[in-house]
């Protein structure tokens, strides 16, 4: 059960880490913004901050 709790917890506050990101890079004027959906919600409650490294580094590549 808390393993469960854990991976809740982790991809609400990835959630809201993507949303202030992405509203910070817009106000910077970057078009990087990384999509909120399940495959992003799934990334960042299984792998933590390091999956939300991941999604914006793929973001970047994609900008390349």
């Amino acid at each position: 059960m808390e393993k469960v709790i854990n991976l809740v917890m982790r991809s609400i506050l990835g959630t809201i880490a993507i949303y202030f990101v992405n509203a910070a890079l817009e106000k910077a004027g970057i078009s990087l913004g990384v999509g909120i959906n399940a495959v992003t919600v799934l990334t960042s409650g299984i792998l933590g901050f390091p999956g939300l490294l991941v999604l914006y580094g793929i973001g970047i590549y994609k900008l390349l």
